[in-house]
């Protein structure tokens, strides 16, 4: 099953300041209302919720260090065909992304939702 990992809501960045202020990631809300539009993808993929805080263990030990952004898309082995020749990324022998128009094209050629009007 494809894992997508989402950044939870809310959450403190102590390296932007020293307040408390919450935060979002833009970029996970974005798949959010993707979900939203498409619930049937939350059985469809094994979604994530991990904290802001770096190193994001939950990632890291898939691919390794530096690479822990989100959204972050890590395919099932069995769609490695898929991401042959397209922007994926390669890291101990798993394809993933961090890139939201990639990661929308993937959810539409895969699971059959709608395209992406950017």
């Amino acid at each position: 099953m494809d894992i997508l990992f989402l950044l939870r809501f809310d959450f403190v960045d102590k390296h932007r300041d020293d307040e408390n202020k919450l935060y979002y990631c833009p970029d996970c809300a974005f798949m959010e209302g993707v979900l939203a539009y498409y619930p049937k993808l939350r059985d469809q993929l094994d979604i994530r919720y991990i904290d802001y805080p770096h190193p994001r263990q939950a990632i890291v030990g898939f691919i390794g260090e530096g690479m822990h952004g989100c959204p972050h898309l890590i395919l099932d082995s069995n769609n490695r065909d898929y991401a042959e020749g397209k922007d994926f990324k390669i890291n101990n022998g798993i394809y993933h992304t961090q890139d939201n128009q990639l990661i929308a094209a993937y959810l539409t050629d895969k699971y059959g939702i709608a395209i992406a009007h950017y």
